[in-house]
């Protein structure tokens, strides 16, 4: 019953309803390493000619460790004021960073942060182009970015172990990285925007191939570079992460659009995760709490950023099992939560 002074109109039923709380995992049924504090550093500020501001990331790293592998880790293009940056990607950042990765975030261009989409600067307002050589530029000043980060020169980033983590267009930019190209036959720019020094990418709802049976008029308007996608040259280590409720009518009406990168890419080293019941965010991968995600689910979270944290593990080391237990776990397990896939 209500205490003395309860007033009934502030009683939010939901919550009268609820159940009782409990703590949520953080990795959900999937084996990983012990977790660790983790130290940020930011803004490292990175002055790149010809980039009309200067480049800044966010650093996060594990509190002991030497010789630690690094994901670059890029954001999404969203409608939030600050997920699309480095101030984003919270759930998984601070989760890779504690089971013993190295996590560089930069601030795209397209950031709603800097206020660049409505400008008449060259590729606006995706600036797909950018976040490629954004990832360029924070390999080719690895050293840079080790000096300003208080004690990381001295721990040390393996150059050898590099792999990198994207969310929607932030998927994009991996797959380019992984060499997918943007064919715009406007465009007399170099298509080839790969890195070998990336080993292995992760694509989390990722734009697909655009074309006219069902690429939508929308998107073909707004963002005319994506009917350009093309993933025959994708010949990079991926796994792709497609949710089986991810269907967004202004892109596509095809729910397999989301998966083109997996399905169209030569194969032979490509896997694909499809997470059951998830939409767009994952549950709420791109923030705490976030206000965009419309499937919040932090189990489903806890999932997926556990199966990136395993399948990079195995890929950039080849003898650990992380990645083979993942899946052991993930189909054995009383409830799955996705299913996975190879070719």
């Amino acid at each position: 019953m209500p205490t003395a002074g309860y007033d009934r109109r502030y009683v939010n039923t939901d919550l009268e309803r609820a159940p009782m709380s409990k703590p949520y995992s953080d990795a959900a049924n999937i084996p990983v390493n012990a977790s660790q504090p983790v130290l940020t550093y930011h803004p490292v500020t990175l002055d790149v000619p010809g980039r009309p501001v200067p480049l800044e990331v966010k650093v996060s790293i594990p509190a002991t460790g030497t010789d630690l592998p690094l994901i670059l880790l890029s954001h999404g293009h969203g409608l939030a004021n600050f997920l699309s940056s480095y101030n984003g990607y919270g759930p998984l950042a601070n989760f890779f960073a504690a089971h013993g990765f190295a996590v560089i975030q930069p601030t795209h261009l397209d950031s709603t942060a800097l206020g660049l989409r409505d400008t008449d600067l060259k590729d606006a307002p995706l600036f797909w182009r950018d976040r490629a050589t954004d990832m360029h530029n924070i390999l080719d000043r690895l050293d840079d970015i080790e000096v300003a980060v208080p004690g990381l020169a001295e721990r040390r980033i393996d150059r050898d172990r590099v792999g990198a983590v994207g969310h929607s267009l932030g998927g994009n930019t991996v797959s380019l990285l992984l060499g997918a190209q943007m064919l715009d036959p406007d465009d007399d720019r170099p298509k080839d925007l790969s890195d070998s020094r990336v080993k292995a990418g992760v694509l989390i709802g990722a734009p697909g191939i655009g074309n006219d049976e069902h690429f939508a008029e929308w998107a073909k308007t707004n963002y005319t570079v994506l009917y350009y996608t093309d993933f025959e040259q994708m010949t990079g280590t991926g796994l792709i992460i497609v949710g089986d409720q991810d269907l967004n009518p202004n892109f596509s009406n095809r729910l397999s659009y989301r998966a083109d990168a997996y399905s169209a890419s030569p194969g032979g080293n490509k896997t694909m995760v499809t997470m059951y019941g998830a939409g767009h965010i994952f549950g709420g991968i791109s923030g705490y709490d976030a206000a965009e995600t419309n499937d919040e689910n932090p189990e489903r979270v806890a999932t997926l950023r556990a199966l990136v944290w395993a399948y990079l593990r195995s890929q950039l080391y080849s003898a650990d099992p992380s990645w083979k237990n993942a899946v052991n776990a993930l189909e054995n397990g009383e409830d799955p939560m996705a299913k996975v896939e190879t070719r």
